[in-house]
């Protein structure tokens, strides 16, 4: 009898330890999906973490001053870049983006570009959750033509809820691209 009760408490200790086993396993998969999941996510008002020779992120102030800021970064990268005919347009649709910030969130900014094969992407992320609004501007309305300029000059653009918020974004085809290049998807990274 005494031999049956030292096997239980040794077979129950042995289950013991695999389900503190179990539950250890369990919370070291949790935090390693939950530190993936989270890595990513920098404070806006630091660049953004993926730097390489493409790509480009700056954090923008909760002032006017960064409207005329980030027009002029986009022009000074899109020159270091050596990309020809897309400057104007990128500038002016940047200058749209940060302005709609500015205007209906709180909180920092950043501008992110990226230079592809084929296309150059632009975004403003914000720290609100809330997507771009579409207005029917009338014809002696000062604002809410954002959308449409979007609509009209960008080849591609829309809004991805972040984990810190939101990122709107448009893409513009590169002039110089090389026939058969990457297909415009409708997503921005």
């Amino acid at each position: 009898m005494a031999v049956l009760a030292i096997g239980r408490s040794a077979a129950a200790r042995r289950a013991s330890r695999s389900s503190r086993g179990v539950t250890r396993a369990w919370v070291v998969r949790q935090w390693a999906l939950w530190s993936r999941a989270l890595a990513p996510v920098r404070p806006l008002d630091s660049p953004r973490g993926r730097a390489t020779a493409w790509d480009a992120s700056w954090p923008l102030e909760q002032e006017p001053p960064s409207v005329r800021r980030a027009r002029r970064l986009v022009t000074a990268q899109l020159a270091d870049w050596a990309v020809p005919g897309l400057d104007d347009t990128a500038e002016l649709l940047v200058s749209e983006l940060v302005t709609n910030a500015l205007r209906h969130t709180r909180g920092p900014l950043r501008l992110n570009l990226r230079l592809g094969e084929s296309r150059l992407l632009c975004e403003v992320e914000d720290v609100e959750p809330a997507g771009p609004v579409r207005n029917a501007a009338g014809p002696d309305a000062e604002g809410g033509r954002g959308t449409e300029l979007l609509d009209l000059l960008a080849d591609a653009w829309g809004s991805v809820r972040t984990a810190t918020g939101k990122s709107v974004w448009f893409a513009l085809r590169r002039p110089d691209a090389p026939a058969g290049a990457e297909q415009m998807r409708m997503a921005p990274w």
